[in-house]
């Protein structure tokens, strides 16, 4: 990631706990970076992040900017592509840094639930929910470029699963999005990006 968009995300990570009137802990956002470099990441690294914060920059109806923020730069911080409790760990790991830095506990509590709702398994209820939902989901109605290279990301990242097994499940999650009735929750998200996420859908099941 290009140092500028590296120093904006730093100053992002800042801005969310002082607007808790926290003070934002270096040492956990050095541990994040960390986490975040890890070598089996292709997609879900700190360009991803900071993808998400660009997003976010798009509304003008945010509501709690700062829940939201600390939960977007904590939604992967926990990453085994074959795990299935990664959000769930990585809520933990939260939890751990923002009880550390005084957060108080309604403000943990708002910031695990915006992660856990991640998992994508459920429709998010509540407006701030909605939002990082829709935020992080986002990539599936970027340009086609981007998508393609989405794709190719998201397969690096299960390079160990035989090509027809990834091919079967990721047809299986593709179509899931498909099937709703709307894939995104909220009307910015809806009106930008649902038509271009349902043609890149359509058109990654072919080559499926």
């Amino acid at each position: 990631m290009p140092s500028d968009r590296a120093d904006r995300l730093f100053q992002r990570w800042q801005d969310c706990f002082r607007a808790l009137s926290l003070d934002p802990p270096a040492a956990a956002y050095a541990a994040l970076v960390e986490r975040y470099s890890e070598p089996q990441r292709a997609y879900h690294n700190l360009q991803h992040i900071a993808d998400c914060f660009d997003r976010l920059d798009e509304l003008a109806d945010a509501g709690s900017t700062a829940a939201i923020g600390l939960a977007l730069f904590f939604h992967d911080v926990i990453y085994d592509p074959y795990a299935k409790d990664n959000e769930a760990r990585s809520a933990a790991w939260a939890e751990d840094v923002l009880s550390e830095a005084g957060a108080t506990r309604e403000m943990r509590e708002t910031v695990t639930a915006l992660i856990l709702a991640t998992r994508h398994d459920e429709a998010p209820t509540g407006h701030a929910a909605q939002i990082i939902v829709d935020i992080d989901l986002s990539i599936l109605g970027a340009e086609r470029a981007r998508f393609d290279a989405y794709e190719r990301q998201i397969r690096e990242e299960y390079a160990g699963v035989p090509e027809a097994v990834f091919r079967l499940g990721r047809a299986a999650i593709l179509r899931k999005f498909l099937e709703r009735p709307s894939i995104f929750s909220t009307e910015h998200f809806r009106s930008r990006y649902e038509n271009r996420a349902r043609e890149n859908l359509a058109r990654s099941l072919k080559d499926q």
